[in-house]
């Protein structure tokens, strides 16, 4: 080749590679900035268990009524309705702690005095006045006697009763030890299943606790004989939900 060519070949030699460097930078001034650097690796470490819930009731005879006595008066004005319920009050209260109920077991549940208005709705008729006392009774057997004496003797117009324990501790401790023994039950019955061995209990969760009282009686008066409220036997309910390891 002369060297007329070469010199040709390498000026444009020069050319291409200067117009490829431009087109470099060019690209590189146009393309966001990038941080790269070393990858890292981590990783969290989710724990075999078999998972899974215990049920149990437990029944109990209820130790406590909890009698609803309501009394109420209706007069010309708010005050002679507020004034006539307090002498039933006064009446109902003295009947209620002649049958041996202490003060810490007697409390107002509710105390209400308002207009009463005619069949239009738009004129005032006269007052109402209504109170309801709550009173905890120890002896269940002996309630439906508690109750006449309260309608008949005390003046009480609006009666309920419902039963519970008084100290339902025990009964949820007995029911809640069922559960997690119902839970084991399961958790090993899926365990042989799927062919692994039952581990330690990793979490347990008291789900909820509920007691279950039978129907009480509810009345707005007395019958002439004597008032029978069969007490009978309430259920204690517990839920756990308990995790176990796999060995």
């Amino acid at each position: 080749m002369s060297s007329s060519l070469r010199l040709v070949a390498i000026s444009i030699g020069f050319v291409i590679v200067g117009a490829l460097a431009v087109t470099a930078m060019v690209v590189a001034s146009n393309r966001p900035a990038m941080v790269v650097s070393a990858a890292t690796t981590s990783s969290s470490t989710i724990e075999a268990g078999i998972f899974t819930s215990g049920d149990a009731t437990v029944s109990r005879k209820p130790d406590l009524a909890i009698v609803s006595a309501g009394i109420q008066s209706q007069m010309g004005t708010a005050a002679a309705a507020q004034s006539d319920l307090a002498s039933k009050t006064a009446k109902l209260v003295a009947r209620v702690k002649a049958l041996g109920v202490a003060d810490k077991d007697l409390s107002t549940a509710s105390y209400w005095v308002g207009p009463v208005y005619d069949q239009s709705g738009q004129a005032v008729s006269g007052y109402r006045a209504t109170e309801q006392l709550n009173i905890k009774w120890h002896n269940v057997d002996t309630v439906g006697k508690t109750l006449d004496a309260i309608v008949q003797e005390g003046g009480a117009t609006n009666i309920a009763v419902s039963f519970g324990l008084a100290d339902p501790k025990a009964a949820q401790a007995e029911a809640r030890s069922q559960a997690i023994a119902d839970a084991r039950s399961r958790a090993q019955a899926m365990a042989s299943a799927a062919g692994v061995r039952l581990g330690q209990v990793i979490r347990v969760s008291d789900v909820s606790t509920s007691s279950r009282p039978p129907v009480g009686y509810s009345g707005a008066a007395a019958a002439p004989v004597a008032t029978q409220v069969p007490v009978g036997q309430m259920d204690v309910q517990v839920t756990v939900e308990v995790d176990f390891a796999i060995a």
